[in-house]
């Protein structure tokens, strides 16, 4: 179903934009198709939710995960029952954990820090379908991704034993999961992929 709604959006964009190049109809065949899969992975990961009782605590974490994802970008998987495992597992048991379990304070500041760490160290991850080339646009969010990780450190830290701290919490753990090069490596996922290419400067 999926292929053959992507398949047919992509011959009305050919047919309207018969100006459009190669290059450019590849970048926005994998945009269609990450707008598929997040919209499809988001109503399951809703769904569930609901069942379970947690979509507060889901949609908390998402939007925490999605602040800093937006500068840090990070891994997109292959297939989509990978897609769904990952999701399942990161915000469905973030969620999990924070709606059942008084998650100590001092173990939130631990792995606060180590998120932190993680995505100082290696945020942004590009894709090899959509690889950061622009040398100073890395830089710029890498500079955004830590300015927006510190201010969540902030808050988690003023908000203490508040679930609004393990949203935070859980947030950006989730968001440097999926940057890490060994998560990539274990769904096969190429990464610095921007290292293919010639670096540019614009």
């Amino acid at each position: 179903m999926r292929e053959k709604i992507l398949s047919t959006a992509m011959i009305n964009i050919k047919n309207k934009y018969p100006e459009y190049n190669d290059d450019k109809l590849e970048e926005i065949s994998y945009g269609l198709e990450a707008l598929y899969i997040t919209f499809t992975k988001t109503i399951v990961i809703f769904g569930i939710s609901l069942v379970l009782n947690i979509f507060k605590e889901v949609l908390c974490i998402l939007l925490c995960y999605n602040i800093i994802r937006t500068t840090a970008f990070g891994m997109h998987a292959k297939k989509s029952w990978h897609c769904y495992i990952i999701s399942g597992v990161l915000f469905i048991g973030t969620a999990t954990i924070c709606k059942y379990v008084d998650v100590n304070i001092y173990v939130k500041y631990i792995i606060s820090i180590i998120a932190f760490i993680i995505l100082v160290r290696y945020a942004p991850a590009d894709t090899y379908k959509r690889p950061l080339i622009n040398k100073y646009k890395r830089k710029r969010y890498k500079v955004m991704t830590i300015i927006t990780s510190m201010i969540y450190l902030i808050f988690i830290i003023l908000f203490k034993s508040s679930v609004a701290s393990s949203f935070l919490c859980f947030g950006l753990l989730d968001a440097s999961l999926m940057i890490h090069p060994f998560v990539y490596r274990m769904f096969q996922l190429p990464y610095d992929n921007y290292k293919n290419y010639i670096v540019t400067y614009r």
